[in-house]
């Protein structure tokens, strides 16, 4: 017993014993719960993980649970194979209630021991997910969200995770390996509890609700099957399913498999992964890409300008070579037409005085036919003189369209029109301002005068 000294006064008016110290009663605590009886329990196995020399884990049921704890060389002796036991087995265990006392530094705990363990089966939990997996796939909730179309380069992203957890700075770090300084939008919830689903749940359809997310993230770090439940929520998957914004899961490893991962648009190991893919294109490559684009952009055009002007002034010297060479005909014609008229002329002159030289012989000759050789004479003179002035004007007709047509292209009167020709030192015309550098001085003629010029 305590002494007088260190022990408190009770409280006043509580008709019980003591008061005791607590370590004296866990202890005593402990023994009174190794001697209730030792009982055989079944039920699922949850939360399975080694620490030192014992294994710990959860046996529940749909109406409770209880934590059991196990030496780990009586687990060996079983002899059990390797991952017979893990999340959602179902087994039978033999023990008995067991109590740690705990002390100043290190919390009590309640736990059955373990002495003896079989596997029983897979268990109900599960059997009920893998329905559930089936039910929601045979309603095609698992297509919806893998038709959306996800942006390359999304500028609002919105995430779901815990807020204290690693998976947030995770996602940042996928973030700034692509490159990525768009608008995040958090939202935080809790994601391991039984409130976890409904928060989740809230928490994507808010983000949704928000214009500008055009993606979502659903990160978790790794844990066990019955830290991950949660994410197979019916309410939760249903949810998902019919958000128009896609919806990236990332919860726990790559070995865990959850409702969620099956009905989000894309199934990630790690958060890393997650933010990677909802930022599919690398930010710095692409603008390195753009940058490129454009260079060979500039360049393309470049070329293609710099084509179009060397075929402008191929067709600019075009109009100038044509009337050129149509000038050059047209003096040729002008020069044919004159020395065949003078030709035609001199021919016909020399007819008529044949024939007159002809009837004059025969006038001559007749003697007393004179009269009437003069007026056949006359007659044959008339008949000459209109042919040669039939002859004269159709050439006068001609003459004046070939002058017409001289004149429209006569350098002249495209110069009264206010145009000018510029010529260098040797006369020869000069057609281009390449040619006009290349002469340094030029003569420029206009309609009334010429003057001299420079380039410069």
């Amino acid at each position: 017993m305590p002494s007088a000294e260190s022990t408190p006064a009770g409280i006043p008016g509580v008709e019980l014993t003591g008061p005791w110290p607590v370590g004296r009663y866990a202890v005593r605590l402990r023994g009174w719960l190794r001697e209730r009886a030792r009982v055989q329990l079944f039920g699922e196995v949850w939360g399975w993980r080694v620490h030192g020399t014992r294994v710990y884990f959860e046996l529940r049921d749909a109406d409770g649970a209880v934590p059991c704890a196990m030496w780990l060389n009586d687990l060996e002796r079983l002899g059990l194979a390797e991952g017979a036991l893990a999340d959602g087995v179902r087994v039978v265990v033999a023990g008995g209630p067991d109590y740690y006392p705990g002390s100043r530094t290190s919390s009590p705990g309640f736990s059955f021991a373990v002495s003896a363990l079989r596997v029983a089966g897979e268990g109900d939990l599960l059997a009920q997910l893998d329905l559930l997996r089936k039910r929601l796939d045979g309603e095609g909730l698992f297509a919806p969200q893998k038709a959306l179309a996800r942006p390359a380069l999304p500028r609002s992203i919105g995430v779901v995770t815990g807020e204290g957890g690693k998976a947030r700075d995770d996602v940042l770090a996928g973030l700034a390996r692509r490159g990525w300084a768009g608008r995040l939008v958090w939202a935080f919830a809790p994601v391991q509890d039984r409130h976890a689903a409904p928060a989740i749940t809230r928490a994507l359809q808010d983000l949704a609700a928000c214009a500008d997310v055009e993606v979502i993230v659903v990160a978790r770090g790794g844990g066990s099957l019955a830290d991950l439940f949660c994410f197979c929520d019916e309410t939760l998957c249903r949810t998902v399913a019919m958000l128009p914004v896609p919806v990236i899961a990332s919860v726990g490893h790559h070995t865990d498999r959850t409702l969620l991962d099956d009905v989000a648009a894309a199934s990630c190991s790690t958060p890393t992964h997650a933010a990677e893919t909802a930022v599919p294109c690398h930010c710095g490559e692409a603008r390195a890409r753009l940058a490129r684009d454009a260079r060979r952009l500039a360049a393309h055009g470049r070329r293609a300008a710099a084509d179009r002007a060397r075929t402008l002034v191929r067709l600019a010297r075009a109009p100038a070579h044509h009337v050129t060479r149509q000038r050059a005909r047209l003096h040729q014609l002008l020069r044919e037409v004159r020395a065949a008229g003078t030709r035609r002329m001199r021919d016909e002159r020399a007819l008529v005085e044949r024939e007159r030289l002809v009837l004059t012989r025969k006038a001559a000759a007749a003697g007393g036919d004179a009269a009437r050789s003069r007026a056949a004479l006359a007659r044959t003179a008339g008949r000459v003189e209109r042919a040669a002035d039939d002859a004269i004007g159709v050439r006068a007709e001609r003459l004046a369209a070939l002058s017409i047509a001289l004149a429209a292209h006569d350098p002249e009167q495209a110069l009264a029109r206010g145009y000018a020709l510029v010529e260098d030192a040797a006369g020869e015309l000069v057609t281009t301002a390449q040619a006009a550098r290349a002469a340094g001085a030029v003569r420029v003629r206009f309609t009334d005068d010429a003057v001299e010029a420079r380039i410069t």
